[in-house]
């Protein structure tokens, strides 16, 4: 399990870049527009992603993070984001590859937002952050197709022929 998890850190970090470097392309206009989506706007779309990954990753090292809404929008500027982004990303990758064997198959134990405690194992606790950010970073992915900048290929399979560490 440990392999894989590490394989899913690098490919949503992957996943990312691909999806900031086309974003990059946008005007600040079409960043921040209105469109269809939970979040309804790539901005706060893939702004949620950086703070659920701080909350998660709070709850994960045991340093709360100080995010109370999931719909939070930290950053207003593309590059403020991106850079925010590269960090969380620096953070997933390191925190996974620091995971022993026993821990991914430990139970993990914390706190909601609404201060309910949880406690589920944690490889379901990595799976859920690793989904999460699929299915959002693909809400963003269908909103750039009403933008001048075509949407990237970000599939699972693209990432493996870059891969080096499989």
């Amino acid at each position: 399990m440990k392999d894989h998890f590490e394989r899913l850190a690098r490919y949503n970090r992957w996943a990312n870049q691909q999806m900031y470097g086309v974003v990059s392309k946008l005007s600040a206009e079409d960043f921040l527009a209105p469109r269809s989506g939970f979040f309804p706007s790539i901005a706060k779309t893939l702004n949620h992603l950086v703070v659920t990954d701080r909350i998660w990753l709070g709850r994960l090292i045991g340093d709360p993070s100080t995010h109370q809404r999931l719909d939070e929008m930290p950053y207003q500027r593309f590059d403020d984001l991106a850079a925010a982004r590269e960090v969380e990303d620096r953070r997933i990758v390191d925190f996974v590859a620091a995971l022993t064997p026993a821990r991914i198959e430990a139970t993990f134990h914390y706190k909601n937002m609404a201060g309910q405690p949880q406690a589920w194992p944690m490889a379901a606790v990595l799976t859920h952050i690793f989904n999460h950010q699929a299915h959002h970073r693909g809400q963003a992915h269908a909103m750039l197709a009403s933008t001048p900048v075509p949407p990237p290929p970000m599939d699972l399979v693209y990432f493996y022929t870059v891969d080096k560490a499989q």
